[in-house]
């Protein structure tokens, strides 16, 4: 089942110790690059959870936003440091003496004083176990898109497979009246020039002729391209980049076909036939 490399998903988890949001945004990239954005609290776990996302998601350019927002704990939250307080006022009252023309300081200044409020040690561990969580949830919703874009994907691939089938058998069926019509020109020619030709030299140089132009070979690559983009549309592993040389593979015989047309139609199709690749090499550039 193909992915689109592109997805949109967005989770949050209320729990005792706060709010944490998880926001996952995806495009199409060469290889899998991940941008972290974590609060400080999650910092030292980003290895864990980039270990955590690169499970699931194989390739693309992703941005990965954590938010937490600590709740409130009227009871225990904000714990002074009364003795520094009384430290502090103290000498204070001393400046203030000294110099009268000092401007007082309010008690936000004193608060703010470094250790004057004691900041309770918090242990990030729950707060992992939450994040790694919500980062499994949100996982699975940007995956729900990324597959169903793919599915769209991958209808589409299928019929221009399609296409390119019908294309190439029309070509094959031709091949035979083509290379007679050119074997019949060159006849023509020949005759024109009013010359005496060996019959056994004329027969080698129309055959070595009309192997230049056999396009056989070619459409019978077409179809076993195509054969091989079905299977791989099949597979449950990431298969872009497969699918990227398959289209690389499928332009080759085109430019064959077209370099080794002998006739307006066979140039026709060698057009359709890489307008048709044209198509499903664009989409396969946001495919997993």
């Amino acid at each position: 089942m193909l992915h689109s490399m592109t997805g949109f998903a967005r989770h949050t988890a209320e729990s005792s110790i706060g709010t944490l949001s998880c926001e996952l945004r995806t495009v199409n990239h060469r290889y899998l690059d991940v941008q972290f954005r974590l609060p400080d609290e999650l910092r030292p776990k980003e290895q864990a959870l980039r270990q955590q996302l690169s499970a699931t998601l194989k390739r693309g350019k992703v941005d990965c936003a954590l938010h937490f927002r600590r709740a409130f704990d009227l009871q225990n939250d904000l714990p002074l440091n009364t003795e520094l307080a009384k430290l502090i006022g103290s000498r204070l009252s001393e400046i203030a003496h000294v110099l009268p023309a000092t401007t007082p300081i309010n008690a936000i200044d004193i608060l703010r004083w470094p250790g004057v409020i004691a900041e309770k040690e918090f242990d990030a561990e729950p707060l992992f176990a939450e994040a790694s969580d919500l980062l499994d949830q949100t996982l699975a919703a940007i995956n729900a898109m990324r597959s169903s874009e793919g599915e769209r994907i991958a209808v589409m691939l299928e019929s221009r497979c399609a296409d390119i089938e019908t294309i190439a058998a029309a070509v094959r069926k031709r091949l035979p009246d083509v290379l007679a019509a050119v074997s019949a020109k060159q006849r023509e020619r020949i005759e024109k020039l009013d010359v005496d030709a060996d019959p056994a030299r004329l027969e080698v140089e129309l055959a070595l002729i009309a192997q230049k132009l056999d396009i056989a070979e070619e459409v019978d690559r077409l179809d076993s391209h195509v054969a091989e983009i079905r299977q791989t549309l099949t597979s449950s592993e990431p298969v872009g980049r497969r699918l990227d040389f398959l289209m690389q593979e499928l332009n080759r015989e085109a430019n064959t076909l077209g370099s080794k047309s002998a006739d307006a139609e066979t140039t026709k199709a060698a057009v359709e036939l890489k307008v048709l690749i044209e198509q499903m090499r664009e989409q396969i550039q946001n495919v997993e």
